[in-house]
């Protein structure tokens, strides 16, 4: 089988295609046809060499495709279901621990970005149903971080206000689940065009933060000086004094990102001034996932996908995620 591994010390001229055999399922385990991916910046960190891999690593963390042989003992699925992947294999569910966030496809474990990929059936979910594998690929990591954030962290409600940055993967998803769970959302962007794109979305309203140094402001005035109830903060230490600021008394912050840098100053004063609340967010675990599932099969949400690649072009993939042209998620056909 084909399967895209990196050769240390990594980067993107590293990624190789390479011929695995792939592996009958053991007891307990499912062998599933993986027939798409898609791209995430946790995988572009690993792929640039930002995260160190064994040499021959399969990339990729997010996968979907189809059962096709099951091992002794497995009950969940059988031949024929269409599953995707989950982030945290070992995280069933209950509170993050460290032997839970061990063995990430892509990092800690062998990646999906391959023909054939054999696992315990407790590292898949069934996909949505009526989703194309595709569609499913885009969910276990981008999808499920909006989902906690949201749902699980700030627990948004009908009525609240939630702001979004930027237009990526987490972003859209986020502004996707807060529209269907009944809140307003204000979402910022660096273009217009993404912005005109975001309003047909959903987006109640939109900000050019490249126009606007002090949006936060600004989204305290469009809520009329009370401020938003939860904010998906993907940027980090460049956008978290301005996400502090937007935020009404007792809030909620989902720190996710760290696009913006891996340190900065924060403004600790009005911080707890505002008697904030800030939640670290990474992926979710297998419950949330499965919970997120039966959430898009009763709204009908889809994932945006702005465009796919080949398994063979997923060094170009990344570079196109690099130019950040992309509106949304970035595929990959295996």
């Amino acid at each position: 089988m084909k399967a895209a591994v990196l050769r240390a010390p990594g980067g993107l001229d590293r990624i190789e295609i390479a011929e695995r055999a792939p592996r009958a399922p053991e007891t307990g385990e499912v062998c599933v046809r993986i027939t798409a991916s898609s791209l995430n910046f946790h995988d572009y960190a690993v792929a640039n060499g930002s995260i160190s891999v064994p040499d021959g690593r399969v990339l990729m963390s997010d996968g979907a495709g189809e059962v096709v042989e099951t091992g002794a003992g497995v009950n969940e699925f059988a031949t024929g279901d269409h599953v995707v992947s989950t982030f945290f294999p070992n995280w069933e569910d209950g509170p993050i621990t460290p032997a839970k966030r061990d063995g990430t496809p892509g990092d800690r474990g062998e990646g999906v970005a391959a023909e054939y990929v054999t696992a315990p059936a407790s590292a898949f979910t069934r996909a949505p149903a009526g989703y194309s594998a595709q569609q499913a690929a885009t969910l276990p990591c981008a999808a499920l971080t909006a989902w906690r954030a949201l749902m699980v962290e700030a627990r948004i409600k009908p009525g609240d206000t939630v702001l979004t940055l930027g237009t990526g993967g987490v972003s859209i998803f986020a502004l996707q689940f807060a529209r269907a769970a009944g809140a307003r959302v204000i979402a910022t962007s660096s273009a217009d065009a993404k912005l005109e794109r975001l309003r047909a979305l959903g987006a109640d309203a939109t900000i050019n933060y490249t126009e606007d140094a002090d949006w936060g402001k600004t989204v305290k005035r469009l809520t009329d000086g009370r401020g938003v109830d939860a904010v998906v903060e993907i940027g980090g230490p460049g956008t978290l004094a301005q996400s502090i600021a937007a935020c009404r008394m007792g809030g909620h912050i989902s720190l996710i990102g760290v696009l913006t840098g891996l340190a900065g100053e924060v403004p600790t004063a009005a911080f707890f001034y505002s008697n904030l609340n800030m939640t670290g967010i990474t992926v979710g675990s297998r419950a949330q996932q499965q919970d997120m599932v039966r959430a898009i099969e009763a709204s009908g949400i889809e994932p945006v996908i702005d465009r796919c690649f080949a398994l063979d072009e997923l060094a170009d993939a990344f570079r196109y995620q690099e130019s950040g042209q992309h509106f949304g998620k970035i595929g990959v056909t295996i």
